[in-house]
């Protein structure tokens, strides 16, 4: 398993499209955003194969960390999790002090597993239920 920063943009654009769009039934209007290009990427490999994405935006001493998916043939291998880390040693290096994300209700546990404190009332994101969710480095 592989896991870095990258800039393939086309890549992460197609594992998302597969997970949120297809998978998931999230709108092209709602994923394609336009701010891929503000973002960082993070993509994770399995034997040569890409798996996960997710997309990470800074500001100051404060992180987001969006578009987190893992492609239905690659869950339980423990690569969301390894992607989720890569992006905190991403963060960390640079000298970030809290990370949020929205996360999808039912991922919350996941979450919660690499340290993160789910917070606020429940919101639809692209008609699926989110809470956001903070980690304190």
């Amino acid at each position: 398993m592989i896991i870095q920063q990258t800039s393939d943009l086309e890549t992460c654009r197609q594992l998302r499209r597969i997970v949120f769009i297809e998978e998931q039934g999230v709108s092209e209007t709602e994923e394609w955003d336009g701010l891929d290009g503000q973002a960082l990427h993070m993509l994770g490999w399995i034997d040569d194969r890409p798996v996960a994405t997710a997309r990470i935006f800074i500001d100051g001493d404060t992180a987001k960390i969006g578009r987190v998916c893992v492609l239905r043939s690659a869950r339980g291998t423990g690569v969301g999790a390894a992607i989720m880390r890569g992006a905190v040693d991403v963060l960390r290096s640079r000298d970030i002090r809290q990370i949020r994300l929205a996360s999808q209700t039912q991922v919350i546990p996941f979450y919660e597993k690499l340290g993160f404190t789910a917070y606020g009332l429940e919101f639809q994101d692209a008609g699926i239920p989110h809470r956001n969710m903070v980690l304190e480095l």
